[in-house]
């Protein structure tokens, strides 16, 4: 086998605007972090970025959970992880499906061993607090998961008084906060969420790969009372909680974690630090009411109900007759822009614009 040839030729990396549902584009302090010389896994200087990322994320969640700390994979990991751990066979799991990520999360409760039940909400819209009550009463699940923001559907899911609602029925709460955080308030302890995650390379314009997440001390407690191992040694969360110091024991080494992605993550959490939470979410609130108001001007109707629209992803119906991926395929070429079609539940009736910036 010889050398591939294809190897010799330069590397490519166009510029694009990226408009979709994510990655965002990074800013060029996060680029430029990325580029500096690369520490071992246990170096003191890696453990003391990895302490940085921690207060960060913190602030960022609204949470003074111990156990807050960082998956090496992308989004898809937070999930995984937050459903490993707070999962064992015969469980039963509520989803609140409101777009793709409630089919993907059911997916995945289902290869842990849980009992997978679904509560849907109507089409672009999110579910009522007493559509929640209802199926906790019916289904009396240990684990409720919602996703705060369907990058499918573009809709956004009220959390307030879901997590006390949770609690009264001897449940956990998990939320996905991949697409929604920073464009969205959120109060992880104010709100009693027990485990929640969210994506590097939304809205805090860092790279893909490194996941931000967090439990809470119940479901800390939650998971010393389980009568068997978490399926998964990778996402077991004491085992990656010691590793980022989180639990006041010594840190092991759990597994290999990429500096280079600790550098832009910690860079780009700084930016919003700097920024401010308040203004971080006007900002993405304002800029999206400008896109409605200019998309609607224009002739196009939005897909998501206008009290549960996300402002970090907008979804528009793609009007009779025209094809969705030649207008995406248009903007790429003429424009080296990114728009996206539909995902899921929405594949081939929408576009999807994203305002992560």
């Amino acid at each position: 086998i010889t050398a591939p040839a294809v190897l010799r030729e330069p590397l490519v990396t166009p510029n694009k605007l990226l408009m979709g549902p994510g990655p965002s584009n990074a800013p060029q302090r996060v680029l430029d972090a990325m580029s500096r010389p690369i520490l071992g896994h246990l170096h003191p200087e890696t453990l003391k970025i990895m302490d940085d990322i921690k207060e960060g994320v913190r602030y960022l969640f609204q949470t003074n959970n111990v156990a807050t700390f960082c998956l090496s994979a992308s989004g898809h990991g937070g999930m995984e992880a937050t459903l490993c751990n707070l999962l064992e066979d015969g469980d039963v799991i509520l989803i609140g499906h409101t777009g793709h990520w409630g089919d993907r999360s059911a997916d995945m409760a289902a290869r842990y061993g849980a009992d997978v039940q679904i509560v849907k909400s109507k089409i672009g819209q999110s579910l009522s607090l007493e559509e929640i009550r209802a199926a906790l009463v019916l289904h009396k699940p240990s684990v409720l998961f919602l996703t705060q923001g369907d990058s499918s559907t573009g809709v956004l899911q009220p959390l307030e008084g879901v997590g006390a609602l949770c609690h009264q029925h001897n449940c956990l709460l998990i939320v996905d906060t991949v697409a929604s955080l920073g464009g969205a308030p959120m109060f992880m302890d104010r709100w009693e969420i027990d485990a929640m995650y969210t994506g590097s390379q939304k809205v805090l314009g860092a790279p893909p790969g490194i996941t931000p997440v967090s439990f809470s001390h119940r479901a800390v407690e939650r998971y010393k009372r389980r009568n068997s191992k978490v399926k998964v040694y990778y996402w077991d969360m004491s085992l990656v909680g010691d590793y980022w110091g989180c639990f006041g024991r010594p840190r092991i080494y759990h597994h290999t974690i990429s500096s280079t992605l600790l550098y832009g993550l910690r860079e780009a959490i700084a930016m919003a630090c700097e920024e401010g939470l308040p203004a971080l979410i006007a900002r993405h609130q304002d800029c999206a009411k400008r896109l409605y108001r200019g998309l609607q001007d224009g002739g196009f109707e939005l897909y998501a109900d206008p009290k549960d629209r996300l402002s970090t992803v907008t979804t528009i119906k793609v009007p009779q007759g025209v094809d969705w991926l030649k207008v995406a395929q248009y903007a790429m070429k003429t424009y080296l822009v990114e728009i996206s079609g539909g995902l899921g539940p929405t594949a081939g009736q929408v576009f999807r614009i994203g305002l992560m910036s």
